[in-house]
């Protein structure tokens, strides 16, 4: 890109420059004044610079590719807890005994959160893209999203965070 064109295209300097898109194409000896390239560079950072505030659609999206990456470092460390069955029963029992540890069960109620979330999103998104009139209610939508995140986190959270504290809730995964 040249960052000094244009600087002397202005005040009858240089060439003509067409003007207008009529079929009649029309030439003037004073071309229409504008800034040189770097500046209209810096002038587009500044103009850009207050176009999130905080909005619903900028948290949205956000959370959306944060949900979205934690939920496929979940998919890899799954793979490699199947790929573990390779080695036999002993080390595949004691690779998934981690799962029952206190910093993987908290980690693991990120990940429920992160998947909620993406899943509710995700729905939310399809509106927006499909439905027409969902633009106007996309506040209204992320709200929902969260109310419908926190409350199926707290229900699936209890189950992932009980046996940390010795309360048996039944048939468990990885020996509860």
């Amino acid at each position: 890109m040249d960052f000094f064109a244009g600087e002397t295209a202005c005040a009858g300097q240089g060439r003509p420059r067409r003007r207008g898109g009529t079929s009649r194409q029309r030439f003037t000896a004073f071309p229409i004044c504008r800034p040189p390239a770097w500046a209209r560079l810096l002038l587009a950072t500044e103009s850009r610079e207050g176009m999130y505030k905080g909005q619903s659609g900028m948290w949205s999206w956000l959370f959306h590719r944060i949900a979205g990456l934690g939920v496929l470092l979940f998919l890899l460390v799954h793979i490699v807890d199947i790929g573990l069955l390779n080695f036999g029963p002993t080390v595949y029992n004691e690779g998934i005994s981690l799962f029952a540890t206190g910093i993987v069960r908290v980690i693991t109620l990120a990940l429920v959160a992160g998947l909620f979330y993406h899943s509710f999103n995700g729905i939310r998104i399809i509106l927006i893209d499909f439905w027409s009139k969902a633009s106007r209610f996309q506040a209204t939508m992320f709200a929902i999203v969260m109310i419908l995140t926190v409350l199926c986190f707290l229900v699936t959270g209890w189950y992932i965070i009980a046996p940390i504290f010795g309360i048996n809730l039944g048939n468990m995964a990885a020996g509860m």
